[in-house]
């Protein structure tokens, strides 16, 4: 028996012509010829081709390769050879053993044709097989190490806050019930009070990366019942101003450390070009978007008082025209959709101090300056017919001298969807969960 050398990734291959090495992965394809044995193994750096003359009667590499199935796990160890005819980096092993490791049963449950949801019920060897799922996650986590280290470059603390709540949130709706004990808990939908409770206790700027959850029985390709949320809070704020600036150039700067590490490989495996935004980002106000989008023919019955997706995408589209900009700050939400604790300016208490984020007319972020006086948080819970009881904790953060603060809510799946040009959030997240999934 050989001993086992040390694994080599397929990509650092060009640097042992010559040597006996050990490569381990997963057998990509078979040919198996009269007299010669081709199998293409890959790992998660790319593919090389194990190339074996047969030794008939006795040769234990002949048997262990003839008894191979395609996503079969094996450790081959073998000379690497400089080949040129070979398409796939100009090299082959030859190999000196075989293991495998784990057989793959066989067919497969699904191959190139197979549609989303079959994937997803087989999503492990969908992000396998795919080149493209497995980027996917490497752009996920150079933009969120981006984020983080502009979070952390601002002097941010990282919070994480609970996601079991005694009482339903914000509103009551869109939250999941569960039994806790005896008596009821529900799923925070998002780690709004949590954040600003942290801002009350004196830790200047939080943020936090988290699961999120929604109970709506939405089936849209951008909503799903459980996701990542990046929430962000700023205490001794000016204005909603503050917020805004913070989130441009934190997803400036997390955009190009993308463009950075991964800018060619998205370029060639998804088509899309990574732009770094330039700041700052256009605003415009929710009465003159409604104004621009009515003049184009949008709700023509005047009844809407937020944008629908349609609405959104003509907006994203009217910017991009004027202002040659993939992203807008949709600034100013009426009151009546929005949460109570958003902060209304004095001279229009009908209109908050808000934002939404659209990134080619889909909404990435939510954000608000928030109310931090007592009284006026009572006084509009009310005005939203909302019962100050089971509110009672988080109003107590506000009246110990809780300082002017702000922050926003990023959907990171949707972040993704727009950088990576994808179809879906299902296909954005790892193991999707929405209301008709929850397997595997």
């Amino acid at each position: 028996m050989i001993h086992t050398t040390s694994r080599v990734l397929v990509s650092g291959l060009r640097e042992h012509v010559g040597q006996t090495v050990s490569v381990s992965g997963w057998v990509n394809t078979l040919r198996l010829q009269r007299k010669m044995q081709f199998v293409v193994v890959r790992d998660h750096t790319g593919m090389v081709q194990v190339t074996h003359k047969r030794g008939g009667e006795g040769d234990e590499i002949e048997t262990a390769l003839e008894g191979l199935t395609p996503e079969s796990a094996v450790r081959v160890t073998g000379r690497v050879v400089d080949n040129p005819i070979v398409s796939l980096g100009g090299l082959e092993l030859v190999p000196e053993q075989v293991e495998v490791l784990n057989r793959a049963e066989t067919p497969l449950p699904i191959d190139e044709h197979t549609g989303l949801e079959q994937r997803l019920d087989w999503r492990f060897l969908d992000v396998r097989k795919r080149p493209a799922a497995q980027l996917l996650f490497a752009v996920q986590t150079t933009l969120e190490q981006g984020m983080r280290e502009y979070a952390y470059s601002q002097g941010c603390t990282e919070m994480h806050t609970p996601k079991l709540m005694g009482t339903a949130s914000e509103s009551g709706a869109e939250v999941f019930k569960l039994g806790y004990f005896d008596r009821a808990a529900y799923l925070a939908q998002s780690p709004q009070f949590f954040k600003q409770m942290a801002i009350a206790a004196g830790i200047d700027k939080v943020f936090e990366i988290g699961p999120v959850f929604r109970a709506e029985p939405s089936f849209t390709s951008r909503h799903a019942t459980e996701f990542t949320g990046v929430d962000v809070e700023l205490a001794w704020i000016t204005d909603v101003e503050d917020v805004m600036a913070f989130e441009e150039q934190m997803l400036t700067h997390a955009i190009r450390k993308v463009a950075d590490a991964h800018g060619e490989a998205i370029r060639e495996t998804f088509g899309m070009e990574t732009t770094v935004p330039t700041t700052p980002f256009p605003r415009i106000t929710m009465a003159e978007a409604q104004q621009i989008l009515r003049a184009k023919g949008w709700d023509p019955e005047g009844a809407k008082e937020d944008l629908d997706p349609e609405g959104e995408r003509g907006i994203a589209e009217h910017i991009r025209e004027a202002k040659g900009h993939e992203f807008v700050f949709i600034t100013h939400y009426p009151t009546s959709i929005r949460p109570f604790y958003h902060m209304r300016p004095a001279c229009q208490p009908d209109l908050t101090l808000s934002f939404d984020l659209l990134w080619q007319g889909l909404e990435i972020t939510t954000g608000a300056q928030r109310e931090h006086r007592h009284h006026v948080l009572v006084k509009q819970a009310a005005e939203k017919d909302m019962s100050a009881e089971p509110l009672q904790d988080y109003l107590n953060a506000f009246r110990h001298g809780c300082p002017p603060h702000g922050g926003l809510g990023m959907g990171l799946g949707r972040v993704l969807m727009v950088m990576l040009g994808l179809e879906s959030i299902r296909e954005a997240t790892f193991l999707f969960r929405g209301p008709n999934r929850l397997t595997p």
